[in-house]
């Protein structure tokens, strides 16, 4: 199989470690690739619609992880990559990583594929638009609407070492997420069952308010957590601010059910574990 990804960040390197050695994986770059992504990933430049396009006519698969551009609000990969498309050649399978977002907030109350969007937020908009914009090309397209994704790196762990970790009191708000690999894995399932399209939300079993994770991640650590604090919308950062202003609870029940997913870290207690285990 070949796999052309569009924009190889975090989730993408991720998925790439996971997947088997008779995956080549193509990924579009806007400057060289680290080791050891250089050795084991071919590189194609957005800057060359040639050489894009002829990496896209060879994939059988197609991955877009890029979000929206925050300047002109569309999706990169479908802007570079749709004047391909509308030859008909190319990539038997699209994927589309979301966010979950797109629902809304629904008042801790559980959302799942079928649950109407309500996108609150300009940047959930434009994700919605994206999302329409995937469909309209008529492949077999399989969309991922994730929650927050978090991993070594990049967890509550890094910031209790930073000392940047806040315990809110937020009463009744929860938040579902993802471990990275957990994520990887999803994807890596989606590749393999290419006739299972549609919305698939990929998150752990358990959303949980936020505090809870930051004592938990104090707990692994052996650190006084933080003082709590009330939540104060008005004192918080534009991203903080629509984080905070959502609660819901997100279903995996579908990506179970139709990839044969199940997360290896069902909440973020293994999650965190395993990532202080293995060093991050």
């Amino acid at each position: 199989m070949r796999l052309l990804v569009f924009g190889f960040g975090y989730s993408a390197r991720a998925l790439a470690a996971r997947l088997p050695g008779d995956v080549q994986v193509t990924a579009t770059v806007r400057s060289p690739l680290p080791a050891p992504w250089r050795d084991t990933v071919e590189t194609v430049s957005v800057h060359h619609p040639d050489a894009l396009g002829t990496a896209l006519g060879r994939a059988d698969a197609l991955l877009i992880t890029a979000a929206p551009d925050p300047e002109t609000g569309l999706c990169p990969g479908f802007e570079t990559l749709a004047p391909h498309l509308a030859s008909g050649s190319g990539p038997g399978w699209i994927g589309y990583l979301s966010t979950t977002g797109v629902y809304g907030d629904r008042g801790g109350r559980w959302v799942r594929e079928t649950s109407e969007v309500r996108p609150a937020s300009e940047i959930s908009r434009r994700r919605v638009a994206a999302e329409a914009a995937w469909t309209g090309t008529g492949r077999p397209l399989a969309i991922f609407r994730l929650p927050g994704i978090y991993g070594p790196g990049r967890s509550a762990l890094d910031r209790v070492r930073e000392g940047t970790a806040r315990r809110m009191a937020a009463p009744g708000q929860v938040f579902s997420r993802i471990h990275v690999d957990d994520l990887a894995d999803g994807l890596a399932a989606a590749l393999v069952r290419p006739d299972r399209i549609g919305v698939f939300n990929l998150c752990d079993d358990e959303p949980a308010p936020a505090a809870d994770v930051t004592l938990e991640a104090c707990r692994l650590l052996g650190t006084e957590p933080p003082p709590q604090t009330p939540l104060d919308l008005e004192a918080l950062t534009p991203a903080a601010r629509r984080f905070w202003a959502e609660s819901k609870r997100v279903s995996n029940a579908r990506a179970k059910a139709a990839l044969g997913w199940h997360p290896a870290h069902p909440t973020y207690r293994e999650g965190l574990a395993d990532i202080l285990a293995s060093g991050g």
